[in-house]
């Protein structure tokens, strides 16, 4: 592995949101100076013009595409259509326009929603098209899954150079905490800390807590998208996880302690519990670029509560 990034100008869409934050600091450690993130304010990236516009303006040799319109089961269930068009029409018309005009890479993320929903634990890539999605995030799941068709499918035909990652739920500083849109970590933490607070003595949580999760820290899902945009030039799917799971329950319980929330857990068991189980095989990533998670899951949720605590301060 050479010391210098192979690639210029680089494009990271959602490079504003989350895990782009992260992205972003990873691209500039290694030195990339001309670093192009669009705004969705500029740049609405549903329209194919907008995306023609974006590539005039950066001209990249490298897009790292991470921008998705995404939320939580709520959210999803809120949204199927929209969730479905949108980041179907982003992705395919990205990629397209961007092997129109030789960009040199095209790296796409997907979502572990798009693994069947009784897929066999722990997850391969090679069980990928083993069934149908989890009902809850079908549209989208699928939606993010035709990426890697189409990447496939213009390396088989043009040579066009683009890869596909699938990492899991990722969690840390700088997470959504909104309870309207938020992903379970963030949702949790903020339940508990304002429960403890204002001394309340239970809160509710969704489902049963019997499913299982497994989470990244989103700067260890930083690092590994950076190796691959270096060092992966193949069209196979590759996970990327921390190779753990755990249950809903578990977390819940882990983080109220964590957090010093002291009173009860209440499950509300109308709501849904999404898919029985997640926990990724991620021997593809290691052993293609090297990428192991390393931030261990107590000390990132310790950082990730910090954060919170910050800044409600």
């Amino acid at each position: 592995m050479s010391n210098r990034f192979p690639y210029e100008r680089v494009v990271v869409t959602g490079g504003a949101g989350f895990l782009g934050s992260y992205v972003v600091e990873h691209l500039r450690a290694r030195g990339v100076e001309n670093i192009f993130v669009p705004r969705s304010k500029d740049y609405d990236l549903v329209k194919a013009e907008n995306i023609r516009r974006l590539y005039d303006d950066a001209n990249p040799d490298l897009v790292i595409h991470l921008a998705a319109v995404v939320g939580g089961i709520g959210a999803n269930r809120a949204n199927p259509g929209k969730y479905f068009y949108d980041n179907l029409m982003m992705g395919a018309q990205l990629m397209e326009e961007a092997r129109l005009r030789g960009v040199k890479k095209f790296l796409a993320t997907g979502t572990i929603c798009a693994y069947p929903k009784f897929t066999p634990v722990p997850f391969k890539e090679d069980d990928l098209w083993n069934g149908y999605p989890e009902e809850t995030n079908a549209p989208y799941g699928l939606a993010k899954k035709m990426m890697l068709v189409q990447s496939q499918a213009y390396r088989e035909q043009y040579g066009f150079n683009s890869i596909f990652l699938l990492p899991v739920n990722l969690y840390g500083p700088r997470d959504n905490f909104d309870l309207r849109s938020s992903h379970v970590i963030p949702a949790l933490i903020r339940k508990c800390v304002e429960a403890a607070r204002a001394g309340e003595d239970q809160i509710v949580c969704w489902g049963t807590g019997n499913v299982t999760r497994e989470f990244l820290h989103a700067d260890d899902c930083a690092e590994a998208i950076t190796l691959a945009a270096e060092n992966y030039d193949k069209s196979e799917p590759v996970n990327i996880g921390a190779g753990f799971e755990i249950s809903i329950r578990g977390l819940a319980e882990k983080i109220a302690a964590l957090t010093g929330f002291k009173g009860r857990l209440v499950w509300d068991t109308s709501q849904p519990d999404g898919q029985p189980r997640r926990c990724l095989d991620t021997s593809r990533a290691e052993r293609e670029f090297g990428f192991r998670a390393r931030i261990g899951f107590d000390e990132g949720l310790k950082q990730t509560i910090e954060w919170y605590r910050s800044q409600r301060a």
